[in-house]
C-alpha cells in the first residue's frame, strides 16, 4: 500500500506552509494535544477551503463545496441524525443506488462511517468539505436557519421564568453584548449551533433539558466544547456548586443574581473563551 504523505508536506509543496512553520506547528500541536490540520486552519494559516483541498489530497477523495445554500430531502436528511452530523462533521449530500455520498470535514472518521454503512446497509462515496460549510449545511436543512453573521458578541440566556431571562437579558444589553433566549434546554441547544453564542447562561432545572444535558450535548460537539458556560440555580448547597464545577462548568451562580454579579461574570467568560487560541 502506497504510504500517505504528510498533511505538512503537501502544504509545503503547494506553497501554502513553509518547512518552518510546519514543522513549528507540529510541536505546538503535539504540546496542545491538538490535530496539526485543525491547529493550522484555527490560526488562520490555512483557510478552512486549503485543508480541504490538502486533505482530500492526502486521500484520494473529491471536494465537496457550495452546498449549504441547497435544500435536501428530508429522506436524505433522516440516514443521519442531526446530533451525529454535528459531532462527526458530516453531512449526506446524495443517496443513489445504495450509494451515499458524504460530505467529511475529517476523512480519519472510519467508525462513524463504517456504523452508517452498516445501519443502513450503504456503500459510502466520501468527499471533503469544510466545517464551516458542512456546519452552515446542518443548520440550514436539519435546523432550518442560517447560521449567524453577527460580529456583536453574544451570550444565550436560557431561562425558563420568562420574568428573570429578561432582566438578565436587560443586564447584558446594558453592556452592549447581543443577547440571545431560550426557554429550555433543548431550544438552547438548537439556539447555540445557529447563533454561535460566545457565553452561555443557563439555569439547572428546565424542562426537556436541564443544565446539565444541555452542558453535555454541547461538550459532545467539537465547534460547541470550548464554550464557556455558566450554571445558575437556586440551590444553596455546597455539593451543587462542587458538582457543576467537578463537570466543567465555567462558573456557578446562586439564585437571586444582581447585575454586578453576572456581569463580572461574563466578562470573565469572555476573556477565557477570546484567550483559547492564544499558545502561550
Amino acid at each position: 500500500m502506497e504510504k500517505r504523505k504528510k498533511l505538512g508536506e503537501i502544504f509545503v509543496e503547494n506553497g501554502t506552509l513553509s518547512e518552518k512553520t510546519v514543522a513549528r506547528m507540529l510541536k505546538v500541536s503535539q504540546r496542545l494535544g491538538k490535530r496539526f490540520g485543525t491547529l493550522v486552519e484555527e490560526l488562520e494559516l490555512v483557510t478552512g477551503e486549503e485543508l480541504a483541498a490538502a486533505l482530500a489530497t492526502q486521500y484520494g477523495c473529491r471536494v465537496a463545496s457550495n452546498f449549504a445554500g441547497f435544500a435536501f430531502a428530508p429522506e436524505l436528511l433522516s440516514v443521519i441524525s442531526v446530533d451525529v452530523a454535528m459531532q462527526n462533521h458530516i453531512f449526506p449530500l446524495k443517496l443513489d443506488n445504495k450509494r451515499l455520498a458524504l460530505a467529511m470535514a475529517d476523512p480519519t472518521e472510519s467508525r462513524i462511517v463504517k456504523n452508517i454503512a452498516a445501519n443502513h446497509g450503504l456503500t459510502i462515496v466520501p468527499f471533503i468539505a469544510t466545517r464551516n460549510e458542512i456546519y452552515a449545511a446542518i443548520c440550514k436543512n436539519y435546523l432550518q436557519k442560517d447560521v449567524s453573521k453577527s460580529t456583536t458578541t453574544t451570550v444565550l440566556v436560557v431561562e425558563d421564568d420568562k420574568l428573570i431571562g429578561t432582566m438578565f437579558g436587560d443586564f447584558l444589553s446594558r453592556q452592549g453584548y447581543r443577547v440571545v433566549f431560550a426557554s429550555d434546554g433543548l431550544e438552547a441547544y438548537k439556539a447555540v449551533l445557529t447563533e454561535r453564542p460566545q457565553v452561555v447562561i443557563t439555569d439547572l432545572y428546565m424542562p426537556k433539558l436541564d443544565g446539565y444535558g444541555l452542558f453535555e450535548a454541547l461538550r459532545s460537539v467539537p465547534e460547541l466544547k470550548a464554550i464557556p458556560v455558566i450554571l445558575i440555580s437556586s440551590s444553596v448547597h455546597p455539593e451543587d456548586e462542587v458538582r457543576a464545577f467537578e463537570r466543567g462548568f465555567f462558573d456557578f451562580i446562586v439564585k437571586p443574581v444582581k447585575e454586578g454579579t453576572l456581569i463580572t461574570r461574563v466578562k470573565r467568560a469572555l476573556q477565557f473563551y477570546e484567550r483559547k487560541y492564544q499558545l502561550s
